[in-house]
């Protein structure tokens, strides 16, 4: 893992998704990170939000925020996992400068 650098990711859930199932689908993502080859050093989940725009016809997501360490080769694997999850809205993935 010498090659794996810091980011920032953030994503935006359903808001229909339960409390079981919010926490199901979070703790899939972190497994996806982990299994990547990265390490997440830090979790914060800032809620229920208004959307910007409407997506889906949805007006509100749940956000959750991410500081990981992830190698540059895992990232074009997990934006795939991203995409192809129906609980996931919206994602960004930045890096952190050093």
């Amino acid at each position: 893992m010498a090659n794996a650098r810091p980011y920032e990711v953030t994503l935006v859930f359903r808001p229909d998704l339960d409390e079981a199932g919010f926490t199901g689908v979070v703790e899939k993502v972190k497994g996806w990170m982990t299994t990547a080859g990265g390490t997440i050093t830090q979790t914060n989940v800032w809620g229920r939000r208004r959307l910007a725009y409407p997506i889906n016809k949805l007006t509100e997501g749940q956000y959750v925020f991410f500081l990981a360490q992830l190698p540059a080769q895992a990232l074009a694997g997990l934006e795939r996992e991203f995409r192809l999850s129906e609980e996931i809205l919206r994602f960004l993935i930045v890096r952190v400068e050093d």
